[in-house]
């Protein structure tokens, strides 16, 4: 886990990279690789990457970034870990040709195995990560991130280069890097608490969406793919028990808490007490000579909005015989934090877990431990919300009873007037809400994070932006993910619609960003056992579903929790 930066400079510019630039770009984000930092100059000073260390797997410094092949043709820096480089290390020493500088560092295996593959190199990695990859006898910059967008990779195009970092902080500290609200940006955020990819809070400032690369050609053109997506590699198993899909579903689990296990300095888990760290916790418990480390935040009272959940961590902290560590907060520590925090996250994350997660992470770090494992992805996965439930009957119910078409624009043009104005109530403005989504042919559930309606932003929004997003709707920031769940999915019911949204955008842009953020403060690594996309060789299928069903469930209903 690191912190990684860069910029190419394109032939129509007179900019060169020098040192102090790179340096002032890569340390901004020190806090990301407090172990160690490097850099890469080429000659003619068009292509820079920098690089700040956080050592985790192969603490030689002959790991250490960029890291370049045999012949200095390729240069990598790179943000994450890849699980499975010993296997795809064991494959490229098969195939022959190429010489190892390093005893076990998944950074060289990327290189390796991006001469070998080139970026078809990609789907070959088990793991989350942001790479920076320059080629200099095609002379292409390749920026990558994970599938599941668990690292975040940004990148600028302004006076005659492309710059990139993994954090925007870096990014402004380039001089003539604009500085500016992106408007189109604010009024997806004010619907969906982040701002959704490839779209930052920033004008000019762009994030590399999940599950796809960026190729940079030296003379500027910038072409993107999309490498990867869940419905891909899913199928349902309409034919297997409840009891075979919860073994099959604990095996899984059992390989990836094994898999991030990997590391060569001390792991420990997040333990919130719920039923994701609570897996994660005995899992990882299992086969162990320790203890586990466990990690978990209390408040200093009872708080109505936020009952206390360390009771529940400390039972299971009991349970698995954990090495448990807790930490309670007060008001003030939660207060006295905002300045920090807000720094860190680098644009508005509208989430107020950004805190605890903060102060969890720091207590993980404190004790000695430089990764831990969390449960995120997992209410994506298996239906965790209760509030889909109230979405998932409404959409039932607007798809049972179909309106003819003059009803329905009679519908949407009295919705207006039901609304009320600024004064009218939150809970009536959202039931005129729903109901137009539904009157408009569109999914009712436009994801689990949504605050500010299309129709009462009209009462936020200065009058200027009023006028400029007068026929503008968030669904537009939807159009390509529901485009491609359309395209690509077997079963298009409104539960799977569900999951395929939140997993597009609230996982990746609001509550993988905050984890990110907020544990790289503190120099800690997180990592997502419940994110891992690929499905272990026991078993004769290579493909697992995300979207598991039992036969008493079928297509279109929520599958039952096997776990």
């Amino acid at each position: 886990m690191c912190g990684i930066a860069g910029v190419l400079s394109f032939p129509n510019s007179s900019f060169r990279v020098t040192e102090p630039y790179l340096v002032r770009m890569r340390d901004a984000m020190s806090h990301r690789g407090p172990d160690g930092a490097g850099m890469f100059l080429s000659e003619d000073r068009r292509i820079g990457l920098g690089h700040r260390r956080l050592a985790i797997i192969d603490l030689s410094e002959k790991a250490a970034q960029p890291m370049a092949n045999e012949d200095n043709s390729l240069w990598v820096v790179f943000n994450g870990e890849i699980y499975n480089h010993a296997e795809i290390r064991e494959e490229l020493e098969r195939l022959g040709g190429h010489r190892w500088k390093t005893d076990h560092s998944d950074t060289e295996v990327i290189l390796h195995s991006f001469e070998q593959w080139g970026i078809e190199c990609v789907h070959k990695f088990r793991g989350m990560f942001a790479i920076a990859l320059w080629d200099g006898k095609q002379r292409q910059l390749w920026l990558i991130r994970d599938r599941m967008g668990v690292k975040p990779l940004y990148y600028s195009l302004h006076h005659g280069r492309i710059t990139f970092a993994s954090e925007i902080k870096a990014l402004l500290e380039d001089e003539e890097q604009e500085r500016a609200v992106n408007e189109e940006a604010l009024y997806y955020y004010l619907s969906f608490n982040a701002a959704p990819a490839p779209h930052t809070l920033f004008s000019g400032i762009r994030k590399v969406p999940p599950s796809t690369w960026l190729r940079v050609n030296e003379d500027g053109a910038v072409h993107s793919s999309r490498y990867w997506d869940v419905w891909d590699h899913t199928e349902p198993l309409l034919r297997a028990s409840e009891t075979e899909i919860a073994e099959r579903i604990l095996a899984e689990l059992r390989t990836c808490v094994k898999l991030r296990k990997i590391s060569d300095v001390p792991v420990g888990v997040f333990l919130s007490g719920g039923i994701d760290s609570s897996t994660n916790a005995a899992l990882f418990s299992e086969g162990e000579g320790e203890p586990v480390r466990t990690f978990s935040i209390g408040y200093d009272r009872q708080y109505e909005s936020y009952p206390s959940e360390l009771p529940y961590a400390r039972m299971i902290a009991q349970q698995v015989g954990a090495d448990h560590h807790e930490l309670i907060l007060e008001e003030k520590d939660l207060l006295d934090s905002l300045p920090l925090l807000i720094r860190h996250q680098d644009e508005p994350l509208a989430d107020p877990v950004c805190m605890p997660v903060y102060f969890v992470s720091k207590l993980a770090r404190d004790s000695g431990v430089t990764v831990c494992q969390v449960g995120e992805g997992s209410d994506e996965l298996f239906c965790g919300y209760p509030y889909w439930n109230s979405s998932l009957r409404l959409q039932r119910l607007s798809s049972k009873f179909p309106i003819p078409e003059g009803l329905r624009n009679l519908g949407l043009a009295s919705l207006n007037l039901l609304e009320g104005g600024p004064n009218a109530s939150y809970r009536r403005k959202w039931s005129c809400e729903l109901a137009r989504r539904a009157l408009s042919n569109r999914p009712v559930f436009w994801g689990g994070a949504e605050v500010i309606s299309d129709s009462q932003k009209r009462h936020v929004l200065s009058p200027r932006l009023r006028k400029k997003f007068a026929g503008a709707s968030s669904w537009e920031a939807l159009q390509p993910i529901r485009r491609r769940f359309e395209e690509k999915a077997w079963d298009t019911s409104p539960i799977n619609w569900m999951s395929y949204l939140d997993l597009n955008l609230r996982l990746p842009e609001l509550l993988l960003m905050r984890l990110d953020k907020m544990s790289m403060a503190v120099s800690l690594e997180a990592r997502e056992p419940f994110l891992d996309h690929k499905h272990s060789r026991r078993s004769e299928n290579p493909r697992w579903s995300a979207q598991i069903y039992s036969e008493e469930g079928g297509p279109g209903r929520p599958p039952r929790r096997a776990y």
